[in-house]
């Protein structure tokens, strides 16, 4: 039987011959990432192709100011978008933006992918990418110090370009269907619904991956 599943590279483009993949284990809830995580041996092979409708928004990007909403695994066409924002990748594709916000929802610090690599670009890269983490099921004695609960209109007003900036912003949403009800209806409609709907912003500033 086969098993197909879609995954957005983390790599940049300018790499060749290969790619990164971000893959987060589901355990017995996932047959391709349960086989990839733990009975793919090393040198073992799988087969990818490319689907060019699914290239949603090419870099470079020209807006001077990016907001990010993450979950889950909804980080890794943020991080991919990252490369060209920061920097990281080919110099054709790095982006004029001057500063990006990114809001990565998740229910624990375990749940975190790719957490230590987006810490060390924030600290390397200054005031110019703010990387946030809020935790929904952390537990309270935990020694995690940062946001908590659910990525809500008071975060996002606190962490987030506005939408009185116009063309200057876009705001990048990712994650699972329920994050997409909340924040900014449904993926496949260009309509602008729910909170970000409600703080201003149009349909231009507003990208559902």
């Amino acid at each position: 039987m086969d098993v197909i599943r879609p995954y957005t590279p983390i790599s940049t483009n300018h790499e060749v011959g290969c790619f990164d993949l971000l893959v987060k284990d589901y355990g017995e809830n996932g047959w391709l990432s349960s086989y990839m995580c733990q009975d793919l041996p090393i040198g073992g092979t799988i087969k990818f192709k490319h689907i060019e409708f699914n290239v949603k928004i090419p870099a470079p990007f020209t807006h001077k100011k990016i907001g990010m909403i993450a979950g889950g695994t909804g980080i890794t066409p943020m991080i991919q978008a990252l490369h060209a924002i920061l920097g990281k990748g080919e110099e054709s594709q790095q982006s004029k933006t001057e500063e990006v916000s990114l809001l990565y929802g998740s229910r624990n610090a375990d749940d975190i992918l790719g957490g230590e690599m987006l810490q060390k670009w924030a600290e390397d890269n200054g005031e110019k990418f703010n990387y946030v983490d809020v935790l929904s099921n952390e537990p309270d004695d935990s020694s995690y110090k940062g946001e908590r609960g659910f990525i809500d209109k008071e975060k996002i007003q606190k962490y987030l370009p506005p939408a009185s900036d116009g063309e200057d912003v876009i705001i990048f949403v990712c994650g699972p269907p329920i994050m997409y009800e909340l924040l900014c209806g449904p993926r496949n409609e260009p309509e602008v619904k729910g909170i970000l709907g409600e703080l201003g912003y149009s349909s231009s500033q507003v990208f559902k991956f």
